[in-house]
């Protein structure tokens, strides 16, 4: 059991005054024991010890008391920093307002999501196209499917008249999903609960069934157990679950680990995008007018991303990275689809395309240094305009019926909350449609985009946001989040998480590193297999140039990120931790040698190759993989890793082997934490009362190792330091 002394204070309930700030506790923080094993494996001769191999068996009784006592020891820290639950109020007091999503039309009725302002989870609305938007009623309330609301609706699709819907839940953050088929005229279940679905939308043929997809049950632990044999199969309605017809995937030799299937919005083909990875994909073709079709090969191997976007009649019009790094659309026809008979219709430009289709356009709405634009083409290809935007930021949702003449589109950006507007299809006029009420002036903030040099001399975009006034002295605590990874791009939007961290005076960062999409394949392929460093090369250079700006500096230092993005925080906290005061790693990826042996993860093989492929590959690998490379003698910065017990996705025994590795080897006295979430998975889906708990308490655990010995208002910085 490792022990190490912390300085903390005595805080009466809800009250910190200066005059109590000089009284002292010393409080041990005893780490629980963590057992070894002595697990080791070869890798091209090379013997790997894995000491936390146990911690893989989620649901053993070992790992599970394991869990207990890590978050005794967390709890128990965190429920003496003083200003925890205050940053906790805060939390709800500006999360308390309403929030609603932009409408879409689906049948007679006209669909919203909307939030009181605390609930759980969203209520989806309806109100009769046409008629008074206030005479709107719930339609389905998700917040009834669990006491707790760790149950979340993952999904909900149409049946092409409305009168029929197919909605998908989680349970305990899982991507696996039930769904349930409901009556939309009446709200009434219709048939048995379909089960075992995975990565997974459903799309209806008509209205008399849906097709969807999903993998074998796994043996062993459904949390843990391999997936990667994707299949999709059509659900005829008033039928078993049991008699859901295979229609692709399943042959031995060759796997698909993700399969996605969509049906043309006038029913007469259904698209197949076979993937073996998380990018490139092939492309598939099936006539649904003639009963006796086969599959028609559009594209057969997995080098490109590639889709169907829209179809008039055999006319089908393809979005492809194909020779164009940035995207292009092309058009062709269904009866001989392959490339050499496409022909370009929106040309490939130095900015990536992401486009939409509604009301007989199409949108292309391009990625300019990480910020929307979006220009509107009719299906000749010809320019009707350049879409007028509120601002600079972020835009979504263009997209709609084809017998639409309105749509509905939200703007953001890391200073402007959410609002919706209203846009005309055939004028190109926009009208706000709806402002959130939120206690948050814009005015008082700033955003702005800088670019700095990575270490090869890539220039690197980075948006930073503050509150306007900000003394560039050093001792401003910041917030360094990234990912760079998977094509995602990181583009502004408003969060009320970081509203609250640059009101009590914080800087918020965002680098758009490589791996990331925000400049193309290139920019994401500049980032992967033996280019990884660059990403964590990206990340450090932004830390430098905000310490070598004044922003910050290391005492003030955090650095953030999920998933891939806690990978990001793993490998550049263990290259380079004199960088940051802080840590503070999601859900990350963090054992690089055995990520691809669990769930889906052999499907991230494009970004990280595996340690199976080559020698170099796994010496590659073993060089940053987090668990790996945490060194006795050295003094990590204050850790805090997240991550949930019902994580199917980036499972979390990565966490569990990083936290036991930092524990053991920490040689200063800054400690390291893990917080597991109870029934909670990768993120999706997790309940606003949770969401502001984890959120106070990673706030606060950051704040309190920087030294802030207290929270008022305009977060008044002491320069002593906390010892310990």
């Amino acid at each position: 059991m490792k022990k190490i002394n912390y300085l903390f204070f005595l805080i009466a309930a809800f009250g910190f005054s200066q005059e109590n700030s000089n009284i002292e506790h010393i409080m041990t923080l005893n780490y629980p024991e963590t057992k070894k094993v002595d697990t080791v494996d070869t890798y091209f001769g090379e013997k790997v010890p894995d000491p936390y191999r146990w911690f893989e068996d989620d649901r053993s009784p070992e790992t599970e008391a394991w869990v207990k006592e890590e978050n005794k020891v967390t709890f128990g820290y965190l429920k003496n920093i003083p200003y925890r639950e205050e940053i906790k109020q805060k939390l709800e007091k500006i999360w308390n307002y309403e929030k609603i999503g932009a409408p879409f039309k689906e049948g007679d009725y006209t669909y919203f999501y909307k939030n009181d302002g605390l609930q759980n989870q969203y209520v989806i609305y309806r109100y009769k196209t046409g008629e008074n938007p206030d005479t709107a009623t719930v339609f389905l309330d998700p917040n009834t499917f669990s006491e707790d609301g760790t149950v979340s609706l993952g999904g909900m699709d149409f049946s092409k008249n409305g009168k029929l819907a197919a909605y998908s839940i989680s349970e305990g953050g899982s991507d696996w999903r039930k769904v349930l088929v409901m009556n939309a005229e009446n709200r009434e279940i219709m048939e048995d609960t379909l089960k075992d679905i995975k990565f997974s939308g459903m799309s209806w043929k008509g209205n008399e069934g849906f097709y969807y997809s999903s993998y074998d049950k796994p043996e062993g632990s459904q949390l843990s157990a391999k997936t990667d044999q994707h299949k999709v199969y059509y659900h005829k309605l008033g039928t078993q679950q049991s008699n859901d017809q295979l229609i692709f995937g399943g042959t031995p030799e060759e796997k698909h680990r993700y399969i996605g299937a969509q049906v043309t919005e006038d029913d007469q083909y259904l698209i197949i995008n076979p993937r073996t990875s998380t990018s490139g994909n092939k492309l598939m073709i099936k006539d649904l007018t003639k009963s006796d079709s086969a599959f028609v090969t559009i594209l057969d191997s997995t080098d490109t991303d590639s889709y169907v976007i829209d179809n008039v009649g055999s006319k089908l019009y393809i979005a492809t990275n194909r020779n164009a790094p940035n995207m292009k659309i092309v058009t062709v026809d269904a009866s001989n689809p392959t490339p050499e008979n496409w022909v370009d219709f929106i040309p490939e430009t130095k900015n990536v395309l992401s486009p939409s289709t509604g009301g007989g356009f199409i949108f292309a709405e391009y990625m300019v240094d990480a910020v929307s634009q979006v220009k509107q083409y009719d299906y000749e290809g010809n320019l009707i305009r350049e879409v007028e935007l509120p601002g600079v930021g972020s835009v979504g949702g263009f997209g709609a019926k084809r017998e639409d003449k309105e749509l509905y589109y939200t703007f953001t950006n890391y200073v402007t909350p959410g609002n919706i507007y209203k846009y005309n299809i055939p004028t190109g006029k926009s009208e706000l449609f709806q402002k959130p009420a939120i206690n948050f002036n814009p005015e008082n903030y700033e955003s702005k985009q800088v670019f700095y040099t990575s270490k090869d001399g890539t220039k690197i975009p980075m948006i930073i946001t503050h509150k306007k006034g900000l003394k560039l002295d050093g001792k401003n605590p910041t917030i360094l989040y990234g990912y760079g990874g998977f094509d995602i791009s990181l583009t502004p939007s408003f969060s009320i998480t970081n509203a609250i961290w640059m009101e009590m005076g914080g800087i918020y960062a965002v680098p758009n590193l490589r791996g990331g999409g925000e400049y193309g394949k290139s920019w994401h392929d500049a980032g992967i297999k033996t280019k990884k460093q660059n990403v964590f090369d990206d990340f450090i250079a932004a830390a430098e140039y905000l310490t070598d700006n004044k922003y910050t500096s290391k005492k003030y230092l955090a650095i953030r990120g999920g998933s891939n993005g806690g990978l990001l925080v793993g490998a550049t906290m263990t290259q380079r931790p004199d960088l940051m005061q802080v840590a503070l790693p999601a859900v990350g990826v963090m054992d690089m040698l055995r990520y691809h042996t669990f769930t889906a993860g052999a499907g991230w093989a494009y970004d990280y190759g595996t340690s199976a492929d080559s020698k170099e590959m796994f010496e590659y690998l073993k060089g940053y993989s987090p668990v790996h490379n945490v060194k006795y003698g050295i003094n990590y910065p204050a850790t805090l890793v997240t991550t949930g017990d019902h994580d199917d996705r980036v499972v979390p025994s990565h966490s569990f082997k990083f936290a036991a590795e930092l524990q053991e080897k920490q040689a200063g006295n800054a400690p390291v934490l893990i917080r597991i979430e109870t029934d909670a998975g990768h993120g999706a889906g997790t309940p606003v009362s949770k969401t502001i708990e984890q959120t106070a308490d990673i706030f606060a655990f950051t704040l309190y190792n920087m030294g802030f010995k207290q929270l008022p208002q305009t977060m008044m910085k002491t320069e002593e330091k906390i010892k310990g």
